[in-house]
């Protein structure tokens, strides 16, 4: 089963149809909407928040299918879940399309699965209500088996493939309590992004015109890109990745597809002009 599911990310004839959906979500006329849909109100993807109101109405309408005479109430559960279904698949498909190649294989399968789950479904609440219950039933119940298997190819996208996931979290557990030197003041330009290592952690070094210093951690908490090779301007740092916009002074997320912030050091220089870092959380 691993090995089948490993296998989608591999799969480079679904391209013809992953590269035309892409450019469609992305070009899609969201607004200011994109960022909810992407989840940074909230701080992680919205999308496993939405999918729990279809899977939950699925599954109750299936519990009740197994009750005589609640085939009613059962039919109202399946077009809930059908509706709620909707705004569920946008949040995935605006998370999908600033996916890698691997990832964008895996999800459009993921997806291709919900959506024959949801054609079901309708199709249960359709026939339902033209007084066919038995086939209602068994087309509620292969629903609810797709969509079972939808949902175990999206667990393996945001566990094994880590979609979704912050990529920055384990610093707090790489990085060594204390103040650590980075180098010399006069090593780093005015406003211009500088990479190093703090042990296994790569960090952006920004020097501010007054002398302060802005240290971020230098992979992007969306997919891992180096800010440091992003554009500096106006407070901000951008991943060359995706286009994820962090502000220098505390690491929030202003712009682009990331939904956790970037986790900012503390800094000071010493008498000799050496700069430290210290992690606020080791202390």
């Amino acid at each position: 089963m691993l090995k089948a599911l490993d296998s989608l990310g591999g799969l480079k004839q679904l391209d013809r149809v992953v590269e035309p959906l892409q450019k469609a979500v992305r070009a899609a006329p969201l607004g200011r909407y994109r960022a909810v849909l992407q989840g940074r109100p909230i701080g992680h993807p919205l999308h496993p928040v939405l999918v729990q109101v279809p899977i939950g109405a699925w599954t109750s309408a299936a519990v009740l299918d197994l009750l005589p005479g609640a085939g009613r109430n059962a039919r109202l559960l399946v077009g809930m879940g059908v509706v709620s279904a909707v705004p569920a698949a946008w949040a995935g498909w605006v998370d999908w399309a600033e996916q890698p190649e691997r990832q964008l294989r895996t999800g459009v399968v993921h997806a291709a699965s919900n959506g024959v789950a949801i054609g079901l479904y309708a199709g249960s609440w359709v026939v339902r209500g033209r007084g066919k219950p038995v086939l209602g039933r068994l087309l509620g119940f292969a629903g609810l088996t797709v969509a079972s298997v939808g949902g175990m190819i999206g667990g393996h996208l945001a566990f094994r493939q880590a979609v979704g996931a912050n990529k920055t979290e384990p610093v707090d557990h790489l990085v060594e309590p204390g103040w650590h030197p980075l180098g010399g003041a006069a090593e780093f330009a005015e406003g211009q992004a500088a990479r190093r290592m703090l042990g296994d952690v790569a960090l952006l070094v920004v020097r501010e015109a007054d002398g302060g210093f802005h240290v971020l951690v230098d992979r992007c908490s969306h997919m891992a890109g180096p800010l440091s090779q992003g554009k500096v301007a106006d407070g901000c740092v951008e991943c060359p990745w995706h286009g994820s916009l962090f502000r220098l002074t505390d690491g929030q997320n202003v712009g682009g597809p990331a939904t956790a912030p970037q986790p900012v050091f503390d800094t000071r220089l010493t008498g000799d002009g050496v700069l430290e870092v210290r992690f606020p959380d080791a202390v």
